[in-house]
Order: structure tokens, then sequence, then C-alpha cells
């Protein structure tokens, strides 16, 4: 599907899931685009805000927010096999998205979001899940955060993943999402710089971390579109 809504700056793409109006808030000032998966509009609209798209096969999309936004505020998307996520990202392109309301409630939508992340390695897909940013780790990155940080990784497929700067060196060591994982770890001090062989580890860090993460990002290459994780 080419992009059925294209900006040059960031898109907020809200989903069905829990949101808050601080998340919501903190992706609007980074990315002031609002777009809605399905019934992420009416999780958009209960918290004030209207979304400028709606895309999906509108499943859960409520009859009140349908009147609210107008017949051309929706893209419709009918395909059953894929997520509101998916059918989302399929349509839109900016330099990145800010995702909210992807995480919380029921544990197969939030696991189902971070195998879309992994799908999308080659762009830049953040999910904010209201405590913290999560995204696919690009193959190089270099990260200024305070000392002692929570710089979690957690790998979802067989990955290496050099590092500086971490209280815990994971240079050489053999990750797995059935084996050796990488929550917890901290920063030593000084930036902390990351490399990995192949787009399967996420990388989580808190929310007070936004500016930092962005910094980074804006600095990091990406993975080439046709890179597998496995």
């Amino acid at each position: 599907m080419s992009a059925h809504y294209a900006k040059s700056d960031g898109i907020t793409l809200v989903g069905g899931g829990a949101l808050d109006v601080a998340t919501l808030d903190r992706a609007l000032t980074k990315a002031p685009w609002l777009v809605a998966a399905d019934g992420g509009a009416d999780a958009a609209l209960a918290l004030g805000r209207r979304p400028d798209l709606v895309i999906g096969d509108f499943d859960s999309l409520s009859e009140a927010a349908r009147a609210a936004l107008g017949p051309e505020r929706l893209h419709r998307v009918a395909t059953q096999d894929d997520t509101d996520f998916d059918k989302a990202l399929g349509a839109i392109d900016a330099p990145f998205i800010l995702a909210v309301g992807f995480t919380g409630g029921r544990l197969d939508h939030t696991l189902a979001a971070m195998n879309t992340l992994v799908r999308n390695a080659h762009r830049r897909v953040i999910v904010d899940t209201g405590a913290d940013l999560c995204l696919v780790l690009p193959p190089q990155m270099s990260l200024a955060v305070p000392p002692h940080s929570r710089i979690s990784l957690f790998p979802m497929g067989p990955v290496r993943c050099a590092s500086q700067g971490l209280v815990w060196d994971t240079t050489g060591l053999d990750f797995n999402p059935a084996g050796k994982i990488g929550t917890s770890n901290a920063a030593s001090g000084g930036p902390v710089t990351l490399g990995c062989d192949r787009p399967a580890m996420l990388l989580l860090v808190p929310v007070d971390q936004f500016d930092a993460l962005f910094t980074a990002l804006d600095a990091a290459p990406l993975w080439q579109a046709d890179a597998r994780a496995q």
C-alpha cells in the first residue's frame, strides 16, 4: 500500500489501548499530526483530541466517533490478516512515528505491537507506553543519558549487541528471546554506545529520556528495508 497520509515531520499514531492525556500530549509536542488506528479514534476523542485521519477496518470504531469525525477523515483498510497498527503504518509516512495506546490492557495486543515494530525496523517507529519508550535499536546509536539511567534490551530473535557505557557490558553476548536477555541494565556514566548485527533488539528507556532518545535517533542510521530480524 502506498502512503495515504504523508508528512514532513512527525506523526502521532494512537491505538485503542491504555492511554492518558500526559502520554498523548508528550507525543504531540514532538509529532504534531494525529492519526488514529481504528478504535484509537475513540481514545483520542475521549481525551479531547480530534484525529486528522482514522485508518482501519473499523471493527472497533464506535458510531459516535464516526459521526464526530465524518467520512472525509476515515480511510478504510479491509484486510483481516494484519493488526490495526500494521494497517495504519502501511498508510502513513513520516520521518518518525510516535505510537501511543498500543500497550497496556490486553497482553496479546502489546506483544503484537512489538512484532509490528520489528517488521518495520527500517522506519523510525517509537512506542510510548506511558512509562517507557520502546523501539528497534538502530545499527548504531550513541545515547547521552545520566549515570544510572535504565537501559533495557530485549531480543526479538537471535542478535548480538556490542556496547560501551553500560554497567554490564553486552559485547560478545548471544541474545535470544528464549535465552539471554538484557533488561534492567544501566548507564555507567558518559554516552551509551550500542551496535547491533541485525534488527532484532528492542531498546527500552524511561520516558524522562524522551529528548535524549530523539537526539540520538537523529544521528543514528536506519536499517535497510530488506533487513531481517531472523
